[in-house]
């Protein structure tokens, strides 16, 4: 029991590193869907593009030239050689997008994978929640610290200005007809 437990964790995690946030959105590129599902990217893309009535715009959108160019500098070095390196620009998939793209592929693995993958999205926004909740305590605490901080530097100020006895008033020199005093 506890081998399975390990064996499903370890995808989980695998597919938790390579979501990538792009134009706003989390999402797998082809080619790591293609690994998980257990086909290549050239098949898999093929599928997809069989099948783009499946995959809207919320779902799945092509790589820029300069986001592939991004996400080529994070790996230092391309291997040298025929069928290396992508020929085309890569697609992103969203959560939903990656579900859908294992209902098109029929296989096995892609099912059993469809279930990691969902699990691997529902960690990240779990994590995610949780770091908002953690970020809005610390700007809630920030926002009493420095009211307090106000509040204390002004009692402060007053009681310096009771420590320091006020100068008494002089009269002026002379004759006056000042009758207020």
């Amino acid at each position: 029991m506890a081998k399975n437990k390990n064996a499903a964790l370890m995808p989980v995690e695998h597919i938790t590193q390579s979501i990538l946030i792009l134009r706003g959105q989390r999402v797998l590129l082809d080619s790591e869907l293609a690994v998980l599902y257990g086909v290549t990217t050239k098949r898999f893309n093929q599928q997809v593009r069989r099948n783009l009535a499946r995959f809207p715009e919320d779902f799945m959108f092509q790589l820029n030239t300069d986001e592939a160019s991004a996400l080529r500098l994070q790996s230092a070095t391309l291997k040298t050689g025929r069928g290396h390196h992508r020929k085309y620009l890569p697609y992103a998939f969203t959560e939903h997008g990656a579900i859908m793209a294992a209902t098109i592929l029929n296989s096995s693995r892609a099912v059993e994978m469809m279930v990691h993958v969902v699990r691997a999205f529902v960690q990240l926004r779990d994590l995610l929640a949780s770091n908002r909740q953690l970020a809005e305590k610390f700007a809630e605490l920030e926002r009493k610290v420095s009211s307090h901080d106000q509040a204390v530097v002004g009692i402060l100020k007053v009681i310096r200005e009771l420590m320091h006895t006020p100068e008494p008033k002089k009269r002026p020199i002379g004759f006056t007809a000042n009758l207020d005093e």
